[in-house]
């Protein structure tokens, strides 16, 4: 009795997982749901899915909402798209958004741009609804010398056959930043900006910035205009310092060549007045020598002593008297 009864519960699991086989690979319901939706897949191409390692569940979905839409979608090309790691729903979605909006998009186009790692769903939208970006503070400098921050606003929509291989907002950005600093800085004066703002988006649309990019610039709105800085009073100013740098160090360079000729004649003078002194120690020498030859009597020496004092007393009078 307990044989049969363990007989009767392994035959019931190998039944419950033959069940759950058989609706794994064999989605009877999902074949059944397509059916009655309208879209013509048959079972067997359902279990092949299955063992491509493809969701027959997204494939049927997005095909019944495809053609309850009025498209007419292949498998096929349905599967192919998911087995390349493509998001086969927002494809689908893509294509019923265009088809209302009367935007020209087939399926292997949509399947490329969702590949090429672009929203194929958003830039949809954005064909019908343009969007909206804000560029940043933008620097340019007038040629009277007046710094101008700008912002700007454009308005893009996006471009369908340029999706794949086109550039990105980073590139429209940068070439509105690049044509909002060539106008201002062809504008002869500020003022000229400020009171006609709109010349400086005809001068950048004008340039067709939006080629080879995946966007349509629609317009370009300047939003605000700021003053910045004089720059041309700030460079004179530059130029300025600069010169007098310059001439301080010129002056101090003759000013330093002065200080080394005066050093050179001082110190010319005290060699020769240590020549002099040096004569002048000879000169007791000399009249000692003159007596013992004989040549310099007691008389001329007293004559020499008295010219000494009359020099000295003829310089004492000479010198002006200090008040005490």
């Amino acid at each position: 009795m307990e044989n049969l009864d363990f007989t009767l519960v392994i035959w019931i699991g190998v039944a419950i997982v033959a069940i759950w086989f058989i609706s794994y690979f064999v989605p009877i319901g999902l074949w059944f749901q397509a059916m009655l939706s309208g879209v013509k897949v048959s079972l067997m191409q359902l279990v092949l899915m299955r063992w491509r390692k493809v969701s027959p569940l997204t494939i049927v979905r997005s095909m019944i909402t495809g053609t309850k839409a009025g498209l007419k979608l292949d498998a096929n090309l349905l599967e192919a798209h998911y087995l390349a790691k493509g998001d086969v729903p927002k494809v689908v979605n893509a294509l019923i958004s265009a088809d209302k909006a009367n935007i020209s998009l087939d399926f292997r186009m949509a399947a490329a741009i969702d590949l090429a790692g672009r929203d194929v769903f958003e830039a949809v939208q954005m064909s019908v609804n343009p969007k909206v970006i804000n560029t940043p503070p933008v620097t340019a400098m007038a040629k009277d010398g007046i710094q101008l921050i700008t912002k700007a606003r454009v308005t893009v929509r996006a471009n369908i056959k340029q999706l794949v291989g086109g550039a990105g907002e980073d590139t429209v950005l940068a070439r509105v930043g690049e044509g909002i600093v060539s106008s201002i800085g062809s504008s002869i004066s500020h003022k000229a900006v400020l009171e006609n703002p709109d010349s400086i988006s005809k001068v950048v649309l004008a340039k067709g910035l939006d080629a080879g990019t995946a966007f349509e610039i629609l317009s370009i709105d300047i939003a605000d205009i700021d003053i910045g800085r004089n720059i041309g009073a700030v460079l004179q100013m530059d130029q300025a310092n600069a010169d007098k740098n310059i001439a301080q160090a010129k002056a101090e360079e003759k000013r330093a060549m002065a200080v080394a000729i005066e050093q050179e004649m001082i110190a010319k003078s005290q060699e020769a007045r240590a020549k002099v002194i040096e004569a002048e120690a000879q000169i007791p020498l000399a009249i000692a020598e003159a007596f013992r030859s004989g040549n310099l009597g007691i008389m001329d020496y007293y004559k020499i002593k008295n010219i000494q004092a009359d020099t000295e007393m003829r310089d004492n009078i000479a010198k002006p008297k200090r008040n005490n």
